[in-house]
């Protein structure tokens, strides 16, 4: 599949290496069968994603926590560079790089952090993340000039849908932090992380990954650090939550989920990795309602059938006789 966000004829493998090479006893190389694996890795670790910040949002501001963050990230992969002997990216690739951890890591996970921050609980903002792959699809049609099939307009409608019924019982709520800005901030986000990702696979996909993904980190760095001086005072509570959360969104997902998330973009197969996020609202919910004790109540549970059921039927894939 060349073409980004294509929607296939039939029925495959959710994750596939563009070379696929049997080996001589008939069985799949050592290195595919260990990429089967990669799609359900990087659900459950993005998923904690959004349990991080809720660890860590009690502690720092939002913008200041993430430009440390991306910092460190962005150190560590300058470190991992030199000690492999990586290719340094070109001027062009840094630049479509940087642009794209602009999108994909300072506005997708600045509103997300900063939602979280203001009080939306992890749960409910994983959900509306979670329909970033139907927002990508459209956005795909429309400056990719792809075709969005009217079963995609309806899978749309019916997840938009299942998100209202989630969210019905806490609008209005006092002190329960879904509010507009909560919102609004949690829907910027999406619309930034669809934005990178396409931006990503358009022009940011060739080159070393590690460079790659370093000058994302710069990008996001950059973001965040004019937002936290132009919105935050950057006061910082230096404690052990702190810094699990540091240490653990640093490593595994600035490192971890986002090199698992970069190979697949990179492999081709974008209508199938934007379908993976469909899966993140009801992980993170369950692991919210276990560590957090949030609300997982009848009609949040039917939300999400709802919205999983609207996803699904956007991204069907017919099969051939």
């Amino acid at each position: 599949m060349d073409q980004p966000f294509a929607f296939a004829s039939r029925v495959e493998p959710l994750y596939s290496s563009p070379v696929q090479n049997p080996s001589p006893s008939g069985s799949p190389p050592k290195m595919h069968s260990v990429k089967r694996f990669i799609p359900a890795s990087f659900v459950v670790l993005w998923a904690t994603g959004f349990i991080g910040a809720r660890y860590a949002m009690p502690w720092a501001e939002p913008f200041t926590f993430l430009a440390a963050r991306f910092v460190l990230a962005a150190v560590l992969l300058a470190a991992l560079m030199a000690a492999l002997g990586s290719r340094r990216a070109t001027r062009k690739e840094a630049l479509h790089a940087t642009g794209a951890g602009i999108l994909m890591h300072g506005v997708y996970l600045g509103g997300v952090f900063w939602a979280i921050h203001r009080g939306m609980p992890a749960g409910l903002s994983a959900l509306i993340v979670g329909l970033q792959p139907l927002i990508t699809a459209v956005m795909a049609g429309r400056f990719l000039g792809e075709a969005i099939l009217p079963r995609h307009w309806a899978g749309l409608t019916v997840g938009l849908a299942g998100v209202v019924i989630v969210l019905w019982p806490k609008l209005g709520t006092l002190g329960g932090g879904v509010t507009a800005e909560t919102l609004a901030a949690s829907l910027v986000s999406v619309l930034g992380m669809s934005a990178g990702t396409i931006w990503q696979k358009r022009f940011a996909s060739g080159g070393d990954l590690v460079a790659a993904t370093k000058w994302q980190y710069v990008g996001g760095a950059s973001v965040m650090a004019l937002a936290s001086l132009a919105f935050e005072t950057r006061t910082v509570v230096v404690n052990g939550e702190l810094i699990f959360a540091m240490a653990w969104l640093v490593l595994v997902l600035s490192i971890g989920a986002i090199f698992l998330l970069m190979v697949m973009i990179r492999d081709g197969e974008m209508s199938k990795v934007a379908s993976l996020f469909y899966l993140v609202p009801a992980v993170t919910a369950v692991i919210a309602w276990l560590l957090f004790g949030e609300q997982l109540n009848l009609v949040q549970i039917v939300g999400m059938a709802i919205a999983t059921l609207g996803v699904g039927l956007a991204t069907a894939q017919p099969t051939k006789a």
